[in-house]
Formats: structure tokens, sequence, C-alpha cells
């Protein structure tokens, strides 16, 4: 039996490890306690942690959550992979057009989109909205582009003096 994959190390150890490290960061940064009490920040970490393993329903969510963060994450990295190669500056001191920055970051957030809806099998779930003789899928679909593109290049007021 792999470690990594015992019930005690993914709906124990881990989640435990999570809240603790997460609670004592916020402690830590929030001074709540007052500065340099570090001790009694690792005490009450210690105790929501343990309260936590000892609750199956909230450590189930965590644990059910973490994935997805984790895919989330990675998808906010390839935006700002495509983002950072398309938009930086030249060493040379070529500079970049703001058009083209604002232009590549939602070519990167559209590119990850459909990265994600393909990868997950909802890409025929739509095809099949699209396909058949659907009338509100195709109203759906055409309204989700309009607010997109509303977003996109409506959005802003201006506000004049």
């Amino acid at each position: 039996m792999d470690l990594f994959t015992t019930d005690i190390f993914t709906k124990g150890i881990l989640p435990f490890l999570l809240v603790f490290v997460l609670v004592f960061a916020v402690l830590q940064k929030s001074k709540i306690f007052g500065e340099g009490k570090s001790q009694i920040d690792a005490l009450i970490s210690l105790v929501v942690g343990l309260i936590l393993i000892g609750f199956p329903v909230p450590r189930d969510y965590i644990v059910a959550m973490i994935p997805w963060l984790a895919v989330a994450l990675v998808v906010l990295l390839v935006v700002f992979l495509i983002y950072g190669f398309v938009a930086s500056d030249n060493k040379d001191g070529m500079k970049i057009p703001e058009w083209v920055k604002k232009s590549s970051i939602w070519v990167a957030i559209i590119f990850a989109a459909i990265l994600v809806i393909v990868i997950t099998g909802g890409w025929e779930t739509i095809r099949g909205w699209y396909n058949d003789s659907n009338i509100i899928g195709n109203v759906l679909i055409i309204v989700a582009i309009g607010v997109a593109l509303w977003i996109a290049l409506g959005g802003k007021s201006e506000k004049k003096d």
C-alpha cells in the first residue's frame, strides 16, 4: 500500500497541515494576539487543525476542493505564461503597444478557457447544444458570447471632468 494514497495521509495529515499552516500564516500576518506571539498563534493553529480532522464533512470539502485549486492554478500559470510571452517588453528597448498587451491577455484567457473545456470533455456538450435544433442552447451560446464581448470591449465608463 502506497503511503500517499492511504486515508490517513489524504484525509488526515494533509488537510491538517494545510489548515494549520494557513491559520498560522493568517494569525502571524494579522498580529491579532500581538507582536512576537508565535507560540500562541501555533497553539491556536494546532487546535483549529485538530478540530478540522474531527469533523468529516468540512474535511471532505477541503479534500475535494484542493485538486480543483491545483487545476485552477495551472490554468492561471498557462494564462500568465502566454501573456508574458506576448506582452513583455524587449530588452533592446522595443515597446509593445498597449492594445497588443490588452488583446493578448484576452486571447490567453480565451485559450485557457477553451483548453479546460476541451480537456474536461465539455466541448462535446457544447457542440451538442449547437448542432441540435435546441433553441435554448443556441440562445445561451449567443448570450454568453455577447456578454463576453461587452465585458471585453465596453464594460468601462470614462469620467469626464
